[in-house]
């Protein structure tokens, strides 16, 4: 099952340790299979609110995605990037093939008040 990192990054500041950062982040997602699915394009709001920008990267699984974010050459960069944007990383498995969204409906309704998956 894939997996993602994605983050919404706000208040974006360009600073030399940005530009270093993206010149150093795929190193770090190579050896974990990871790539960039969506890399900061301006979004088309059509609900709410969304300050700032994405970035969606895709994984083999969950273990290459946390593996990834805990790797030594990626905890390196990281304060590159996280010392000048504000922002959120969650790291989160995707669904498989046939997902059906009706099947979720039907677990929430048998779920006991409180309990949630």
């Amino acid at each position: 099952m894939p997996a993602y990192g994605f983050a919404h990054l706000r208040d974006r500041r360009h600073h030399p340790d940005i530009l270093e950062y993206l010149t150093k982040i795929q190193g770090t997602l190579d050896p974990f299979h990871g790539r960039f699915l969506i890399h900061g394009p301006p979004a088309v709001v059509v609900e709410g609110d969304w300050p700032g920008s994405m970035v969606l990267i895709e994984f083999p699984g969950m273990a290459e995605a946390r593996a990834w974010y805990a790797s030594p050459e990626y905890q390196k960069i990281l304060r590159l990037r996280a010392d000048h944007i504000d922002g959120d990383l969650v790291l989160v498995e995707g669904v498989g093939p046939g997902y059906d969204p009706r099947e979720r409906a039907e677990k929430l309704r048998t779920e006991t008040p409180g309990e949630r998956n």
